[in-house]
């Protein structure tokens, strides 16, 4: 296999378990840092998933798939440039299930880097509130923002952890599949098409939800934004940082969680790892 440009699944999960260790070792301010970038990285996919997505000229489908598409540089950017991405980290439970890092490690790593994901979320999405990006395209980009943010706090609970485990089975492949890949062009083709289809098909990202849903809460008092999406006050009252983690954050990352860490971590560990001599 040494002729080909990526790295079989074996090796690919010995290397995941490396990273692990790695990422679990990180100093924390070092790791709170890029747990930062990371938030921000994907906060800047999401914001071009807003702009792409408030063209009402394109079809329901056409639309869906350009605006997943331009959301998956938000990843790239966390591969290639190096950040550190909670729902990508969920793999570092190999690490741990192979004893290579102890378990108060993996969920020290797990909550510094979900605050500093957040902490980069919201500065970003201060940063466009303020830019006054929300009014491009006749302001239909601040009224798909609030939309999307209206959306993912009207879900039940039920509907948002299954597209949580759904969209982190998706991410996690995608990191996988990236760290097969021996060159940069391999691993943006790796990340591409996984993060495309979760995005698409409407799939719950936590790290992304950081951003979408407090960037309609910022702008849900404005009036512009309101009269170009067609709602009143009355209409975004349940948009508020309470619905933010008790309707959307709470279990959409409870089933990133099973997703990434279960359905990707955790059975490759046991096909490839478990029972093997080190």
């Amino acid at each position: 296999m040494n002729d080909v440009n990526f790295f079989p699944p074996k090796d690919v999960a010995a290397k995941m378990c490396e990273a692990g260790v790695g990422k679990c070792k990180l100093p924390l301010l070092k790791m709170f840092l890029l747990a930062i970038l990371a938030g921000v990285y994907i906060a800047f996919g999401a914001q071009l998933f807003l702009l792409v997505g408030s063209d009402s000229t394109l079809g329901f489908g056409f639309a869906r798939f350009l605006s997943a598409s331009v959301f998956t540089v938000g990843l790239m950017m966390v591969v290639v440039g190096g950040a550190e991405l909670f729902t990508g980290n969920n793999l570092v439970l190999i690490a741990a299930l192979d004893k290579k890092v102890a378990w108060v490690e993996l969920l020290k790593n797990w909550v510094v880097v979900y605050i500093g994901n957040f902490v980069g979320s919201i500065l970003i999405a201060a940063f466009l509130l303020w830019g006054g990006t929300w009014s491009f395209n006749n302001t239909l980009v601040g009224a798909n923002a609030l939309k999307v943010a209206l959306s993912k706090t009207s879900l039940t609970f039920a509907q948002a952890f299954f597209r949580g485990i759904l969209c982190n089975w998706l991410v996690c492949m995608a990191v996988w599949m990236a760290m097969a890949s021996k060159d940069v062009i391999g691993k943006l083709f790796a990340i591409y098409f996984p993060i495309m289809a979760f995005v698409a098909s409407g799939f719950e990202h936590s790290v992304a939800n950081m951003f979408f849903i407090p960037y309609g809460i910022f702008l849900k008092s404005n009036p512009k934004v309101l009269e170009a999406a067609g709602k009143t006050i009355a209409d975004v009252a349940n948009l508020n940082w309470g619905t933010l983690f008790t309707v959307n954050l709470i279990p959409v990352t409870l089933g990133n969680l099973v997703g990434g860490a279960f359905f990707v971590g955790f059975i490759y560990w046991v096909v490839y790892l478990m029972n093997t001599k080190k």
